[in-house]
């Protein structure tokens, strides 16, 4: 399961536009194409069966930036993050919700070429993460550098005596190793909002906080009190976010150093 969760992360982190390699019929046992595009001749759509995922890749980065120009509107390592979920997303107006506050590209490369310690909110995010991309930034990285502490027994009991959520009580487990870490929230407002309380009231000072939970209530206001930190932060703004963005987020940030931004 971990490593179905893996691959399916990946491909919206880094390949991209699964829909189009996953979601597609493939050719019976035996059945050659001579051509790059095939005729579905009984609905009409044309299907360009042999892109290899790079290919794929391209033609939907030049389509969104046929559609919106992120380069106009975001400086290089910014306008790659916003392309990445829109890649994952589909959707054009990820940009115009997406903040960037105090140097977050930068200060995360810092930190992952220095081996922080990465605290996911959930198991979700610590499966799509690629630990081959951390250790091109610093070869010390293992899974054990990536921690989530959700279905940890004391974690789950505590919650269970409380009557607090399992993500709140991971938030606060992982206290002892915010000074200098990358968070990625995806999943959790209550553990965003108990982190930005921990940088507000407690001095704590992430390097980097991908601040995306996802959800009705609670999440805006997680957000929003985020904003009050000086801290480096890339959130998304309004009700939107999920795991998979927060991955993506990453994998982007990772990216921009190896296109030297």
């Amino acid at each position: 399961m971990r490593r179905s969760l893996a691959r399916l992360f990946r491909w919206a982190g880094e390949i991209g536009d699964g829909e189009s390699v996953v979601g597609a019929a493939l050719p019976a046992h035996g059945e050659r194409f001579a051509n790059a595009a095939e005729k579905d001749t009984r609905n009409g759509m044309e299907i360009r069966w042999n892109l290899s995922g790079a290919e794929i890749e391209r033609e939907s980065f030049r389509v969104i930036e046929s559609e919106c120009d992120l380069r106009a509107k975001l400086p290089a390592p910014e306008w790659r993050v916003a392309r990445r979920l829109i890649h994952t997303t589909a959707d054009l107006r990820i940009a115009d919700t997406l903040e960037f506050r105090h140097d977050p590209i930068g200060a995360g490369l810092r930190a992952l070429r220095a081996g922080a310690p990465i605290f996911c909110d959930s198991k979700m995010i610590r499966a799509g993460l690629s630990v081959e991309r951390l250790r091109r930034l610093n070869p010390g990285y293992g899974p054990e550098r990536l921690r989530c502490y959700i279905s940890d027994p004391d974690v789950v009991a505590r919650a269970k005596a409380e009557g607090r959520t399992r993500a709140l009580c991971a938030a606060e487990k992982a206290r002892p190793l915010l000074d200098g870490a990358v968070v990625l929230i995806g999943n959790a407002p209550l553990a965003l909002a108990r982190i930005a309380r921990y940088v507000l009231e407690e001095g704590a000072r992430p390097a980097l906080v991908v601040g995306m939970p996802v959800g009705f209530v609670n999440v805006v206001e997680s957000k929003e009190l985020l904003a009050r930190c000086g801290v480096p932060q890339i959130v998304l703004e309004g009700r939107r976010g999920g795991s998979a963005l927060a991955v993506t987020t990453l994998h982007a940030v990772m990216e921009s150093a190896e296109s030297g931004d």
